[in-house]
């Protein structure tokens, strides 16, 4: 098992950023060689893309943090939708029409239209597997004439904060001719997508025909450093001007005034399997459940920099904590020295050593805890799978709608497409679609907290923190974002002193 850098001596973590960083950004064009009116943007970002980029895919909030890939609607800090690449909209019981923006050219020189928004959602509503932002929603689009008509299963009041998640971005024909979905050079944001480097870097440069306001810096260059320490180390050497996800370990180590600390709606959950091994018997998740000391770990790993949860859905959604109720839960089993294996990954640099103390809170229940660490790329597919007893992930609850009821289907509906406890249950199934059908508004929360209790009460994930991302700036970054969606990094007013 690879510890976390906090557990390595000394001269082993000295190493390992030392050999990380070399030539970490030494491609980098810092020096103007776009001829822009100001130094481009160098990102140290933490997970190096899975998918090769497609919209697809997660790898689409890294498109959406580098805008240079947009939805036709965004979202405002209160989760409302607002106009992007669509000017208004209209609802008609199951079908919504968008007004396409006119005047808007793909980074290849191709013209936005309906027919470019209707290919890009049919191939994401085709999709196998779907965005899960699609999760139980049957989509079909068409063109009218200037706009478009999006047509769902059945009254969906959710359309345009759904048609906001990045992984429903608007691509040019050309990102679709290959195998997979390919970015470069298709996008309509302020900044064009000009090379990937595989997991290890990309390079974006301005976009001069962008319909909005002109970027005010000449380009973007990122790359890619996983392991925490060395990302941090990006920061303090002056190598990279903005650093996403600066492990709690590291924050204490950085200029003060170059650290900036946003409450998130992030959840440090342990997922069960419900479908096979020990944590099939409800007695057993109780056991586990009644063993985790949460407040512990919040203390102890995040140094307190966290905050205990309450349930799924954290303080980042302060109305939550009104609208919440006990849960009743089964009674608690005996382990009875049951070997149970947990999984989780080295990217988020806490995880390890939480799954560490983890493993020490179940053994004095009395289950016996393997672990089994890895990258998340090469553990992804084993968790949904079902191939861990239990595993810890950090998880955004409104990642992609602003809304929680889309992350409680994807995560725990029967026919979800990230249910990594496996999870089956008809009380929670009638939860879920009750919420998903409710109109936005307090009828729509209190439903969302009434699936929230139905999967509390199964114990099929126990919720124990709740994450603020810290985010390392540059004392001469401007106008960078700070969004706890973790949608938006790198926009048209950021540029360097």
């Amino acid at each position: 098992m690879r510890l976390p850098a906090r557990l390595l001596p000394l001269s082993a973590v000295t190493a390992a950023s030392t050999l990380l960083l070399t030539g970490c950004f030494s491609e980098s064009a810092s020096d103007d060689a776009a001829g822009g009116d100001g130094k481009r943007v160098r990102i140290a970002m933490m997970n190096p893309p899975r998918s090769g980029l497609s919209p697809l895919s997660d790898d689409a909030f890294k498109l959406s943090r580098w805008s240079t890939a947009e939805t036709l609607v965004t979202l405002d800090a209160d989760g409302d939708a607002e106009p992007a690449l669509a000017t208004k909209w209209q609802q008609n019981g199951r079908t919504w029409n968008f007004e396409i923006r006119d005047g808007v050219t793909f980074h290849d020189g191709t013209k936005l239209t309906a027919e470019s928004v209707v290919r890009s959602l049919t191939k994401a509503a085709t999709a196998s597997p779907k965005p899960r932002i699609l999760d139980g929603v049957d989509l079909t689009v068409k063109a009218d004439g200037d706009s478009v008509t999006v047509t769902t299963n059945a009254e969906d009041p959710l359309v345009p904060q759904r048609l906001s998640s990045p992984q429903l971005s608007i691509l040019a024909a050309k990102a679709y001719r290959g195998k997979t979905v390919s970015p470069v050079g298709a996008g309509t944001g302020p900044f064009e997508l000009t090379k990937v480097n595989g997991t290890s870097s990309a390079t974006l440069d301005r976009y001069d025909d962008y319909w909005g306001d002109r970027a005010k810096s000449p380009g973007i260059d990122v790359r890619f450093v996983p392991d925490g320490t060395a990302r941090a180390a990006t920061l303090r050497s002056g190598e990279a001007d903005v650093v996403e996800a600066v492990p709690v370990s590291q924050a204490a180590l950085l200029d003060k005034d170059l650290v900036t600390e946003v409450p998130m709606p992030r959840t440090n959950t342990l997922y069960l399997n419900t479908g096979s091994g020990p944590f099939n018997d409800a007695s057993l998740r109780a056991a586990a459940r009644e063993a985790l000391d949460t407040e512990s770990i919040v203390k102890g790993v995040y140094e307190g920099r966290a905050d205990v949860a309450k349930g799924l859905l954290g303080p980042a959604l302060p109305w939550a904590a009104d609208l919440r109720k006990p849960v009743e839960r089964a009674k608690s089993g005996d382990p009875n020295g049951k070997t149970i294996t947990i999984g989780t990954f080295t990217d988020r640099a806490e995880l390890p050593e939480v799954a560490q103390t983890l493993q020490q809170q179940l053994q004095q229940a009395g289950f016996k805890v393997k672990l089994d660490v890895r990258e998340y790329a090469n553990i992804e597919s084993d968790a949904l799978a079902g191939e861990f007893d239990a595993f810890i992930l950090s998880r955004a609850t409104v990642l992609d709608s602003g809304d929680p009821a889309a992350y409680l289907y994807s995560d725990f509906g029967s026919k979800g497409s990230f249910n990594i406890s496996q999870l089956s249950d008809r009380k929670v199934d009638a939860a879920l679609e009750k919420a998903a059908g409710t109109r936005t508004g307090d009828a729509r929360r209190r439903a969302v907290i009434d699936a929230e209790a139905a999967v509390l009460a199964t114990d099929a994930a126990i919720p124990m923190l709740h994450e603020r991302v810290i985010q390392g700036d540059a004392a001469g970054v401007v106008d960078v974002e700070h969004d706890p969606r973790e949608r938006a990094l790198i926009t048209a007013d950021t540029y360097i002193k």
